[in-house]
């Protein structure tokens, strides 16, 4: 793509920076810090960003956790192209020697997903934003955007499923969604993750919440368990709660750790 149809953007106060689609592709934010931020801050493992983007929320991830490596997993050429940009910054020299792109098919299955790069139990955390959005959803004209906004029926079935065969046992998962779909989410996830945290996420205290993020163990056996909310803003003013604004500039974790 042209050079002006994508912007650089800094994220975590200038700690690292994502080149990203000015208005045809999907472009990250908030989502993607409060996601990086439920992966625990001394986590040192392999991680998984499925369906990655240009990669903020993996770098978020790199930028909290100096001992991480991670895999940008898109299966957007264009998009992977902007991860690539990203990794190649100067600005991004400390982390991206603890990254890559590939560039494969979050949904698929078997031998076909090995094939791609995706082995069994070869990471040992995964993070994912599945496509939210029903297709009568706030509809657009930009093919990018509708392939990470627009979500199937069986979308959630299909990621949880390639995360349970990429992570190891006793791996962790966190993915951010939309609240309606935590059904789906914790359908997905019996008999494959357990001891989920579910965290809702507030606009403010007197609004309903607008994601979730879960978190969870690969084969664990506890019960799902709901963990206090967070609340994005405490006022009207527009500026983001003390707690929200650490989550959002690496200075905080999700969960706690």
């Amino acid at each position: 793509m042209h050079p002006a149809s994508c912007t650089t953007d800094a994220f975590h106060r200038g700690r690292f920076f994502v080149v990203q689609p000015a208005g045809s592709g999907h472009r990250a934010g908030m989502d993607a810090m409060m996601l990086a931020a439920a992966v625990p801050c001394d986590f040192a493992g392999r991680l998984a960003d499925l369906g990655a983007g240009a990669g903020a929320a993996a770098l978020a991830v790199l930028s909290r956790c100096g001992q991480a490596r991670a895999v940008l997993v898109e299966r957007e050429p264009d998009m992977a192209a902007f991860a690539e940009k990203s990794l190649a910054l100067a600005q991004n020299a400390a982390l991206s020697a603890r990254a890559e792109v590939l560039v494969a098919d979050v949904t698929l299955a078997g031998r076909a997903r090995q094939a791609a790069g995706l082995g069994d139990n070869s990471f040992d955390f995964a993070i994912m934003n599945p496509p939210f959005n029903r297709g009568r959803d706030r509809a657009t004209p930009h093919a990018l955007k509708r392939a990470a906004h627009v979500m199937q029926d069986d979308t959630i079935e299909r990621w949880l499923r390639t995360a349970t065969a990429i992570v190891r046992p006793r791996g962790g998962l966190a993915m951010i969604a939309r609240p309606e779909s935590i059904g789906a989410i914790l359908a997905a996830l019996e008999g494959r993750f357990g001891a989920a945290e579910i965290r809702p996420i507030h606009p403010r205290a007197d609004a309903m919440a607008i994601r979730v993020v879960v978190r969870a163990v690969r084969g664990a056996r506890k019960m799902p368990a709901i963990a206090p909310p967070l609340f994005l803003h405490e006022t009207d003013s527009g500026g983001f709660s003390p707690q929200a604004d650490a989550i959002n500039n690496g200075q905080g974790a999700l969960f706690g750790d």
